[in-house]
């Protein structure tokens, strides 16, 4: 598949991550409101549509791009020699650009409820620390929380899609895993782990926004390149360790 078709898909990909995840945070997260929030789907329901988002679409573009809707994800699999270093502008351009589209078509539709308005700390299920923080953490605390978050999230992807995990599961491991990740770190940063999605609903969001988005730019990519060092260096295979994974029973 060439370069353009797969930069595509990677757009499309990510348009559907930030209007999936960050869609069913300002949308459905407390319906009908904050106060009553009767039909509302909550941190559960949320952590949930961002993780069936990636999974729904690991699925759907996986053959085609590798799905990594995430610039952290490629410097990651860059790291982990999985991923040419040639082609990370192109990719990551594309899932910048996917994660705009959808933050803005997040920001028309709210905007056709009455009385909606950019208030609050995270308007548009933005990301922030401090007084953006949903849970009021410091800067300190949402930069750990990001770098080593982004570090596990690598891990199961370069483990999931090692050629000696189980073939065809690696989509159900890797949106669960993002579940998982929402559900520690929605009060704490709202989370990121994914540079494009922090810069998609922001730039819609304002300047205040705007200006946190460094944060989520990197320590994203600290802890995505650590875990793709890691894995090459300490778990990837060798010739000999393949041929041994090879010979043994399957259980």
């Amino acid at each position: 598949m060439n370069l353009t078709k797969r930069c595509i898909a990677e757009l499309m990909g990510t348009f559907w991550l930030v209007l999936g995840g960050c869609g069913s945070a300002v949308l459905a997260a407390n319906f009908p409101n904050a106060e009553s929030n009767t039909l509302g789907i909550g941190l559960v329901g949320v952590s949930l549509a961002f993780g069936l988002t990636v999974m729904t679409m690991a699925y759907a573009i996986g053959h085609i791009s590798g799905c990594h809707l995430n610039p952290a994800v490629s410097f990651g699999l860059w790291a982990g020699k999985r991923f040419p270093g040639s082609e990370l502008l192109p990719y990551i351009g594309s899932q910048v650009v996917g994660a705009i589209l959808g933050g803005g078509l997040v920001f028309l539709v709210a905007n056709g409820r009455p009385g909606f308005e950019l208030s609050g700390s995270n308007p548009l299920a933005t990301n922030g620390y401090g007084v953006h923080s949903p849970g009021g953490y410091s800067l300190m605390a949402c930069l750990l929380v990001e770098v080593v978050l982004t570090f596990a999230f690598l891990m199961v992807i370069l483990g999931a899609t090692d050629r000696r995990a189980p073939a065809g599961m690696a989509p159900v491991a890797i949106g669960l895993c993002l579940t998982l990740i929402h559900l520690i770190s929605i009060p704490v940063t709202n989370t990121s782990v994914n540079p494009a999605r922090s810069t998609g609903v922001a730039l819609w969001a304002g300047a205040e926004l705007f200006s946190q988005v460094w944060l989520f730019w990197l320590a994203p990519i600290v802890g995505a390149l650590l875990a793709g060092v890691f894995y090459n260096t300490v778990f990837e295979a060798t010739p000999e360790s393949a041929r041994r994974t090879e010979q043994m029973p399957s259980v």
